[in-house]
């Protein structure tokens, strides 16, 4: 096998989706185990892939393998496959807060480590994962982790001490930007729109503006400014938000997220 997954949850479907349809990877050639029988069973009959309930069959079988379980779990599940980590294997760690040199010593040995940060847009092939290689990994090994994070969005490279702020720019924040649209959503029914309709417009609005970010390299600012007409209704809305402190309430919101990471 190619690539093994251990944790077969959300988010290792939605990066085992991305890489089969993009062919980086087939089907038959990954491997996912999971506690779970119903995890493993929605796997094989969505995706295809094989599957086993014992971690050290996926780690002895893969030649690169992605541990996608709860952070809490990690030490457990190293333990499981330590003795088999050591064969010329890739790991690919996706927790938060598990540092590579806790990853090293966890498992005892010099272990080829990528230590890994995607996000959930993940599941529509739009995410975003940081990459952070240990000492051990190659040149050749860390193009195989780009190009298998590639599978489901973009991945780059950071240094380490970049990680806990992605936890709180890219991982968690999908979720303040659904709240956004929530309410975004809310206010449009309050003003007559239906609520299927206003969801529409509210998560199309985002996903544009985001686009124009990512595609134009405009300053967020400028684009901003672009709609700000003068005395305009734009620059009203704009000007409520910065009395109700959102600017800083997001800030302060990510702050509080990347010491989190930083205790886990």
């Amino acid at each position: 096998m190619k690539l093994g997954f251990i944790g077969c949850g959300n988010m290792a479907n939605a990066m085992m989706g991305g890489i089969i349809r993009n062919g980086i990877v087939k089907a038959d050639e990954i491997i996912a185990a999971d506690v779970s029988p119903e995890a493993l069973e929605r796997a094989q009959k969505n995706l295809g892939v094989h599957t086993t309930r014992d971690n050290s069959e996926a780690a002895r079988q893969a030649e690169t393998v992605v541990l996608s379980v709860k952070p809490q779990y990690y030490e457990e599940v190293i333990r499981s496959i330590a003795d088999t980590a050591g064969d010329g294997k890739l790991i690919i760690t996706i927790a938060p807060g598990k540092t590579l040199a806790w990853l090293g010593k966890t498992f005892g040995g010099p272990v080829h480590i990528i230590r890994t940060m995607p996000n959930t847009p993940a599941m529509v092939g739009a995410g975003i994962t940081a990459v952070c290689p240990n000492e051990f990994v190659t040149k050749a090994e860390s193009d195989r982790a780009l190009k298998i994070l590639s599978g489901f969005g973009i991945a780059e490279l950071i240094p380490e001490n970049l990680m806990d702020a992605v936890v709180s720019v890219s991982s968690s924040s999908p979720a303040y930007v659904f709240i956004m649209i929530e309410a975004m959503a809310d206010a449009a029914v309050a003003d007559g729109m239906p609520r299927r309709q206003a969801y529409t417009f509210a998560a199309q609005a985002v996903m544009g503006s985001a686009k124009m970010v990512l595609e134009t390299g405009k300053h967020p600012a400028e684009l901003k400014d672009m709609v700000c007409s003068p005395a305009g209704t734009t620059i009203e809305a704009v000007r409520v938000l910065e009395e109700k402190g959102f600017r800083s309430s997001i800030m302060d919101a990510m702050k509080a997220c990347t010491q989190k990471a930083k205790g886990l």
